[in-house]
């Protein structure tokens, strides 16, 4: 517990810990103290100087070294000559600060004076407008007029794209530093910064492509005026005309909180469409920040009603070889009679992307006929999560010394970003940071300890460090003995085994379904013996590659390594939010039936007897649980369009058509089912999930120049689930199989072979649809090292035929020297077929002349 001490601002007395900043213990007292270059996310500065106060500090009498007294007893005070800045200035006992005297005020109004030398006078044209700090501070402490000359204003450009995603005018920048800051420290991205001196200072970006980070959208956030705005938002709206609704990120599994603003547009048709994304508070998961791909990817929403062509918007039936439009009565009885005659023989598909919700009455339904789930995901190991994942309380802000982080097959910056800066800000306050991984990530700069293995040797490397602490298994392969006999593993095993806290990330990169479910149980293994389960801070985190792939997991659904045959033998195969034929032509054919529940007319709706169309996530209300097992509510953002419906609700509906005791209108109801009969959410329901409590620091849209016009939390921080090892459960320790040979060992012996990796922006059906980020999404490519491109003779750049089981696309080949020999990177959801790693067959494709 820090030292308490007591100040007095503005005559109200306030008790803070020691160390706080002036700037927020006055914020913590209700007292607003204007700022403009200080942000509490941010090491303080005091450039802007827009804090000024005046400060008294009691008397010390040097002899004594005791607080000289008043008269009446009360501590003389004395006053400094000049005014200080509070952002810059940590309490002290019994300092007295005053922010309201005639000096204070004379000080602020010179400062906003010199702020609004060059400023421009539009504000009827700033997207900033209504929610400008400049305007509100100006309006509550600014002059009336100014003394300066208009025609000695700065005429500077005003519509700089900074990149693809922001703008900058030049005009409307007051110098704060914020955006630097921002990307210097919080981001490790200095992509952005100063030019020029004086009045001709500007910002301008050092990077190509143009200010290249996947945090750049947050300068906009935390930018006091209307200098940084995005281009998909400026000019779109005013902030006064709209709508906020609280949502959840459903692009990771971070789970990030966010706002959606709507409005009601002309040009849409009368429709609510979406305007922007906003990040939403929540310290435990995202603080205030979100990632660029959950800013600017919610275009896939779009439609239903809101005007997006590619959206399905009724049931087709397929009639004389065609899809043809039917009515909902008529399509779904269709598919119950389908459904009934199938019996055990309909086999029920789901994707990570759909609701707690959704997941549970697909599975109900499926159960209730006798028929058989799965998954589709190329990653395992959720029952071990559910088993051994983060204690109740885990929180990357309370990680630092003491605390130890092993991250492995996952390159966090492309996979997670918000989880690559709060395991970057944990190393920073002490915490010693483990890297495994068969190639370097950009994570590593920040590693104590970076364990090294060849593709397919992931959980073998995990085992090695346990093998290394104490002989388990003596008799393990010599793979895993020659990985145990490194240095640098022995000394990260042993560092991660003496933490206080220990705190594994597990991805897929490099692995298929069998290798991520032998590296989930390996991480376990060195969990259970390092007695890092069962409590806060200490556990399992699975970086799934869609949303809400934990939450499948915990409703029951399993991935299955037969699937492409398990899909053919299928009497009746039911697809919902998944497109397996269009990710690989191999997965193409169904059983007898085939009935898609989805968005788009994917690829695998083409195929379908029956496409039943649903809602979005925008246009109705769901759960989420994230990879750190928290359960998070969202709302709808805008009206559910006529004649569609909630995933949840076409399967309750199929239900109850075959007599099945489905809910099919509300999906809190679906929750008190789900918490009635899923032990791990016993006691959720909605009004659970919808609980907050004060965070710091505070946030608010009342007052937007101190944190940003980020959204305060009102409607849910969410409940993170117990593991089974914190509920007292027992876990044993279990061995996964190994191969004899390494993928490399592999490749070198029978050619080259591809490993599959992950990156944030995509060719996948909630990425593309936003076309402000197909810029930033590369061709189909596949990466390989120059040694073996010699080999093969192939430049960089160069158009590729790439055969992978059994499909040949066409590709560009990207050389990297970070990529092992023998070895093919191939990039997720990018064109290609990978699903796990596999035999690739590359060569020149040839040139066809006109």
């Amino acid at each position: 517990m820090a030292k308490q001490v007591t100040l007095t601002i503005d005559g109200k007395q306030v008790t803070v810990p020691e160390g706080t900043l002036i700037v927020d213990a006055a914020k913590k007292a209700g007292i607003d103290v204007p700022v403009f270059c200080y942000h509490p996310k941010m090491e303080p500065v005091g450039m802007c100087r827009m804090c000024l106060v005046e400060i008294g500090r009691p008397v010390i009498d040097r002899a004594t070294g005791q607080v000289v007294k008043e008269a009446d007893g009360s501590p003389k005070v004395q006053f400094g000559p000049k005014l200080e800045t509070a952002c810059t200035t940590p309490v002290s006992e019994g300092m007295v600060v005053v922010g309201a005297s005639e000096k204070v005020k004379a000080g602020r109004e010179d400062i906003l004076e010199f702020l609004l030398t060059s400023h421009p006078l539009d504000c009827p044209i700033c997207d900033k407008g209504g929610e400008c700090p400049l305007q509100d501070l100006t309006m509550g402490f600014g002059p009336g007029e100014s003394r300066f000359i208009f025609d000695e204003k700065m005429r500077m450009d005003k519509h700089v794209p900074l990149g693809e995603l922001i703008y900058l005018d030049r005009e409307r920048c007051i110098q704060c530093g914020r955006c630097v800051r921002f990307q210097s420290e919080i981001a490790d991205d200095p992509v952005i910064g100063f030019y020029q001196r004086g009045r001709s200072l500007e910002i301008v970006t050092f990077s190509e492509p143009g200010f290249d980070s996947y945090f750049s959208g947050n300068t906009t956030d935390i930018c006091p005026v209307g200098a940084l705005t995005t281009a998909d938002f400026r000019f779109g709206a005013r902030p006064w005309e709209l709508n906020n609704a609280a949502s959840i990120c459903s692009q990771c599994p971070v789970g990030c909180n966010i706002t959606f603003n709507t409005r009601r547009e002309a040009r849409s048709g009368g429709r609510m469409v979406i305007k922007r994304v906003m990040p939403r508070q929540n310290e435990a998961v995202n603080e205030i920040w979100i990632c660029d791909k959950g800013r600017f990817a919610y275009h896939f929403t779009e439609g239903g009603g809101s005007g997006n062509s590619e959206r399905l918007t009724q049931p087709l039936v397929r009639k004389n070889g065609e899809l043809a439009p039917v009515s909902w009565d008529e399509a779904l009885q269709v598919v119950a009679e389908r459904f009934r005659q199938a019996g055990s023989g309909l086999l029920t598909l789901a994707g990570g992307r759909l609701s707690n919700e959704d997941l549970f009455n697909l599975r109900q339904l499926t159960q209730g006929l006798g028929g058989q789930t799965a998954l589709y995901t190329q990653m395992a190991g959720g029952d071990l999560v559910a088993q051994v994942g983060v204690g109740q309380g885990t929180n990357f802000a309370d990680m630092g010394a003491g605390s130890a982080i092993l991250v492995v097959a996952s390159d966090l910056h492309e996979e997670a970003p918000i989880w690559y800066l709060r395991i970057k800000q944990a190393v920073e306050r002490g915490a010693m940071l483990i890297v495994a991984g068969a190639r370097p990530t950009r994570l590593e700069k920040y590693a104590a300890h970076v364990v090294r293995y060849p593709y397919g040797s992931e959980a073998a490397a995990i085992l090695a460090m346990l093998n290394s602490l104490s002989a388990k298994r003596p008799n393990l392969p010599e793979p895993v003995q020659a990985l145990a006999r490194s240095p640098e593993l022995q000394a990260a095993a042993k560092a991660f085994a003496g933490a206080q806290n220990g705190l594994v990330l597990y991805g897929s990169e490099g692995l298929g379904l069998e290798g991520s479910q032998a590296l989930a149980q390996a991480c376990a293994n060195l969990l259970i013996s390092t007695n890092h389960i069962g409590r806060a801070n200490n556990g399992l985190i699975a970086v799934w590659q869609r949303a809400n792939e934990q939450g499948a997991w915990d409703m029951g659904f399993r991935p299955r390594t037969d699937l492409a045959e398990a899909m053919k033998s299928a009497r009746v195969l039911y697809v919902v939010a998944a497109d397996p034929a269009g990710d690989d032509p191999s997965m193409a054919e169904a059983g007898e039936f085939l009935v898609v529940q989805e968005l788009f007319l994917t690829d695998t709706a083409k195929l379908a007897d029956v496409v039943l169309p649903v809602e979005a996530y925008t246009e109705r209300e769901g759960s989420f649980t994230s990879g750190e097992r928290r359960v998070q509510r969202f709302y709808p953002a805008v009206p559910e369009p006529a004649g569609l419906k909630a995933d949840f609700a076409v399967t309750g509906q199929i239900g109850q058509l075959l007599g099945l005791d489905l809910e099919a209108r509300f999906a809190s109801k679906v929750m008190l089912r789900i918490a009635s009969q899923i032990a791990d959410y016993a006691g959720l329901d909605y009004v659970r999930l919808a609980e907050v409590v004060e965070q710091w620091p505070i946030v608010g849209r009342g007052d937007v120049y101190y944190g940003g016009t980020s959204y305060e939390n009102s409607q849910g921080l969410g409940v993170q689930l117990a593991p089974a090892a914190q509920r007292g459960a027992a876990v044993p320790l279990a061995w996964p199989e190994f191969a004899s040979q390494s993928h490399s060992q592999q490749a070198s012996a029978e050619g080259l072979l591809a490993a599959p990796i992950n990156r944030l922006l995509d060719r996948g059906q909630t990425v593309w649809p936003s076309t402000l980020l197909h810029s930033r999404i590369p061709q189909p490519y596949v990466a390989l090292n120059p040694a073996d491109a010699a080999v093969l003779r192939i430049p960089s750049g160069a158009m590729l035929q790439v055969t992978l089981n059994g499909t040949a696309r066409l590709a560009a080949a990207h050389l990297d020297e970070n990529v092992p020999q023998g070895v093919v990177l191939v990039p997720r959801s990018m064109g290609l077929p990978i699903f796990g790693p596999a035999p690739v067959e590359i060569r020149r494709a040839e040139v066809v002349s006109a």
